[in-house]
């Protein structure tokens, strides 16, 4: 099983942020487009695991002890760079319960040799990626000028500031990732709450 830890966003953040992506997707066409109902935030992620091993993942997630975290979607930027964009994203902005939350997280599954993570957490919501596909910030090979969100870019440039409010983040969940010739599809297995 393709597993990660994330949090799900308010409906209400989702519905602005679906409207956002209809008036915006036809400005690029040729990216592959995530599916409002699929949009979260990666706390994370873990990759393949045998079913045993995600009940053992669920059981030391119940232990990370966190609070609730103001989280607000503003703003946007693509990866690895806006000259040679790869991703499209909408930025994260949250007080330090978010990055304690995913250190907390981080921290409990090393203790089942799941590799730490290598970089500060740099929260985003992925809206679109072109080219190879991977959703990775860091510069990857291959990645290089390129005109798929081109168009994108000129129109996001015209637009005043996004901003698509803020929500509370009451609890985290362990997902499921199934790939599929429609992009991924998401599935919780368990919710954590936070105090």
């Amino acid at each position: 099983m393709r597993i990660f830890v994330g949090i799900d966003l308010d409906n209400e953040i989702r519905t602005k942020i679906a409207r956002f992506l209809e008036g915006v997707r036809g400005f690029a066409p040729d990216a592959r487009w995530v599916r409002p109902e699929s949009l979260h935030i990666t706390l994370k992620f873990i990759g393949e695991q045998k079913p045993e091993q995600v009940a053992a993942i669920a059981e030391r997630l119940q232990l990370v002890e966190s609070t609730r975290a103001e989280i607000r979607f503003a703003a946007y930027g693509f990866f690895p760079t806006a000259k040679a964009p790869r991703v499209f994203w909408i930025g994260i902005q949250a007080g330090p319960e978010l990055v304690e939350l995913a250190s907390g997280i981080d921290a409990a599954l090393a203790e089942l040799q799941i590799p730490r993570e290598d970089r500060p957490l740099s929260p985003h919501l992925t809206l679109a990626r072109g080219g190879g596909g991977s959703g990775a910030p860091k510069w990857r090979k291959g990645d290089g000028s390129n005109s798929i969100f081109t168009e994108l870019q000129k129109r996001l440039a015209a637009m005043s500031e996004l901003d698509f409010g803020t929500m509370t983040a009451r609890e985290f969940f362990l997902y499921q990732s199934q790939l599929s010739p429609g992009g991924s599809k998401y599935t919780k297995l368990q919710k954590f709450s936070l105090h």
